[in-house]
């Protein structure tokens, strides 16, 4: 399967580049106009229900019939396309690169760092300290290597590339509706939930391939009662969150930088109270930011390599 290795060096290479246009922002737009058009009046869960699953469906077929037609047109160049779809859909590089900005940002003025934070977080991040900026980041890449790296590649060695396609739009709708605010409460519940349900198995997978790949960069020097700590603590600190399935990343990268993650945080003026994830409330460095993003390299190679040879 050459159109996965393909699509993976494409992201390695480019990231997100601003001047390519990308099927995720005309899938937001849909999403939007859906919205405006639909939230509004009465059965708004109904109405948010169905254009979940209208967007998903459609986001499937057009990708299966596009490949199909595509492989009887040019039966010899179709995987490039398949490639090419692969790497919109992987977000690896653009998440690690703003992750960097962050911190760099950061070194800069604390102003800098909040407006710099604030492009890869839902969250208020006007009153944040330089600590709460560091760890919303970390946050947000251990999170965002599961939604952006691992759960597409899992839903591509489950149902191909328009499987992969279909969860990125499950991953869009739940970004723009999938919150619990009064305005999204009823008419996102549903992308929300289909969103648990689509990164069910990819979320522990990212935890798994996260500690698995910190053992590996570490050449093995942890011994196996740190490694089963590390799964261990995982395990029980995974569910302190208010999604189902964004704790256990954020538990593995909390594990292995021993560091705490969660708290309190202010969402569209809204304050919501997350569990803490984890319990040494250490002050968090540039040199952390770096190890986190060779770990999820490591994972995201791991996983590449594992879903071409399936």
């Amino acid at each position: 399967m050459l159109s996965l290795p393909i699509g993976y060096i494409l992201d390695l290479l480019l990231g997100d580049p601003a001047w390519l246009p990308h099927p995720v922002v005309g899938f937001g737009k849909m999403i939007g106009y859906g919205e405006r058009w639909l939230n509004r009046g009465k059965c708004r869960m109904l109405k948010g229900a169905l254009l979940a699953l209208v967007l998903i469906a459609f986001a499937y077929l057009i990708t299966y019939f596009l490949l199909s037609l595509l492989s009887l047109l040019i039966p010899h160049f179709s995987f490039l396309i398949s490639a090419l779809l692969i790497f919109f859909c992987l977000a690896g590089t653009t998440l690690i690169r703003e992750v960097k900005a962050v911190f760099l940002a950061l070194d800069r003025s604390l102003e800098e760092g909040r407006r710099q934070v604030a492009r890869i977080v839902g969250r208020d991040t006007s009153e944040l300290s330089a600590q709460e900026v560091r760890t919303a980041a970390l946050e947000t890449l251990a999170e965002n290597l599961s939604d952006g790296v691992i759960a597409p590649l899992f839903w591509l060695a489950v149902l191909g590339v328009p499987g992969m396609v279909a969860y990125k739009m499950v991953n869009t709708l739940d970004s723009m509706i999938g919150y619990r605010t009064e305005r999204y409460k009823d008419f996102g519940c549903w992308a929300a939930r289909i969103d648990d349900i689509a990164n069910y198995i990819p979320a522990r997978l990212t935890a798994f391939l996260m500690v698995t790949g910190s053992w590996l960069l570490a050449l093995g020097s942890w011994h196996n009662s740190q490694l089963l700590t590390a799964f261990r603590f995982v395990w029980r600190n995974g569910r302190n969150h208010a999604s189902p399935n964004s704790g256990y990343p954020e538990a593995a990268l909390a594990a292995i930088l021993d560091c705490r993650f969660g708290g309190p945080h202010y969402y569209f003026g809204e304050l919501f109270d997350k569990p803490y994830i984890g319990t040494n409330d250490r002050e968090l460095t540039t040199d952390d930011m770096y190890r986190a993003v060779r770990i999820n390299r490591c994972a995201e190679v791991i996983m590449v390599v594992l879903v071409t040879a399936l």
